[in-house]
């Protein structure tokens, strides 16, 4: 397929990673940044797209999305909520411990979509805990980290091991933070209102002792990790005096977990159930604060599709996990104005500094660089519907809320992937 030159005018060009901030046109040639300002020399416009009234920004950058089981479906989800670049967890189905199975995502979102998706490997073979996946294996085959999926094993010295071969083969190592023994049966936060309710707890110490224990295998191998979707103002707490201490580790946060805190269960509402859980709300502040002075580097959709079937049930019987790739925009937009942030700013955790995690070159705009662009309206509002989703998994807490900003137009690799109807 031949590439359009495309000039993208009048739009409000912003590149968070320089804090650019300008209504300048955009061009595009062989996939690819041409200009931004300036027109290039001896370009010629194959298409124009009006900008008029949108933001113009760096395809955003998910570090968690689930989209293995119906591939097509979360891929046209993804750049409807103008995501690029994604990261899919091992624990999907099948598992990502063998390097055909990370070759096969890459080359099918390759064959159907532009959007760059990265496996994340499996840590230990099926997931079990016991034995160590072939991460030097995973890792040719595309893998950009490896990964327990949620929790830690139960044997530390498997993790040892782990992340001792991570090290001797340079993969980085991303966690989610949570001792096996103390979360393992949990479905809530350990607190007054689960006890009322008669909901099993995860305390707060669950992820603070997986944390440290983390912490302190890193210092001692050297490996890389990243703590993912951590849940508690104690574990930003740790990861901020880890890094000041000079331990090169990074951590993000769910972007539901910006707006909801234990309350919003509600009377068992199932569509609530996480892991981890939705913690108090001196929790929610501080994931809000640590996101804005870059303690935790990103915001992450958490995509978790799932059924009716396991998810309209009791709560203590639901799955956990939502639908989040098409909110990721507008709640991280959200979270911004909450805090009364430039829109330059509120995008750095879902553009570059969510790529910096990945060590990837994307989430940027500058010349040279692969045109990967979302097109956005920031004043406009719009109601999460079932019908109007595009995941296979349609259920959010988030249903009948109206958000603002909405995705208007997605180019990957200088391609129209998505335009709003």
């Amino acid at each position: 397929m031949s590439l359009k030159n495309i000039e993208i005018r009048g739009g409000r060009v912003i590149d968070p990673a320089t804090q650019f901030d300008e209504a300048v046109s955009l061009f595009i040639a062989d996939g690819r940044i041409a200009g931004i300002g300036q027109t290039p020399a001896g370009f010629k416009a194959d298409q124009v797209i009006d900008g008029t009234g949108l933001v113009v920004a760096p395809g955003l950058v998910d570090l968690s999305a689930r989209i293995a089981g119906n591939i097509d479906a979360e891929l046209e989800a993804a750049v409807a909520g103008g995501v690029t670049t994604l990261a899919c967890p091992p624990d999907v189905n099948p598992i990502i411990d063998e390097p055909e199975l990370a070759e096969r995502i890459v080359r099918h979102a390759e064959d159907v979509s532009q959007v760059r998706v990265l496996p994340v490997g499996a840590m230990t073979q099926g997931l079990a805990g016991t034995m160590l996946a072939e991460m030097s294996l995973l890792r040719d085959a595309g893998c950009i980290a490896v990964s327990q999926g949620r929790g830690l094993p139960a044997d530390t010295k498997v993790l040892l091991r782990a992340l001792q071969y991570a090290a001797s083969c340079d993969v980085p190592v991303w966690l989610q933070p949570a001792e096996f023994h103390l979360s393992k049966d949990g479905i809530a936060h350990d607190s007054a209102l689960a006890s009322r309710m008669g909901l099993a707890a995860i305390p707060v110490v669950a992820e603070t002792m997986g944390m440290q224990n983390v912490l302190s295998l890193a210092w001692e191998t050297g490996a890389r990790v990243h703590f993912t979707q951590i849940s508690s103002a104690e574990g930003v707490a740790l990861l901020r005096a880890a890094q000041d201490d000079g331990l090169p580790v990074t951590g993000d946060v769910a972007v539901h977990a910006l707006h909801l805190y234990e309350q919003d269960i509600g009377y068992f509402d199932p569509l609530t159930r996480f892991d981890p859980p939705l913690r108090g709300f001196e929790d929610r502040e501080a994931l809000r604060l640590g996101l804005a002075d870059g303690t935790l580097g990103a915001a992450v959709s958490a995509h978790t599709p799932r059924g009716v079937d396991v998810k309209r049930v009791p709560f203590a019987e639901a799955a956990p996990g939502a639908t989040g790739i098409e909110l990721l925009l507008s709640l991280t937009l959200a979270w911004g104005e909450s805090l009364s942030l430039p829109l330059r700013r509120s995008l750095l955790p879902i553009t570059a500094r969510a790529a910096d995690i990945l060590g990837i070159d994307t989430g940027r705009l500058a010349v040279g660089q692969r045109a990967d662009l979302v097109l956005f309206d920031p004043l406009a509002q719009w109601t999460v519907q079932e019908n109007a989703l595009r995941s296979a998994g349609k259920l959010t807490p988030f249903l009948g809320r109206t958000l603002q900003g909405r995705v208007m137009k997605t180019l990957a690799g200088g391609q129209l992937v998505y335009e709003r109807g």
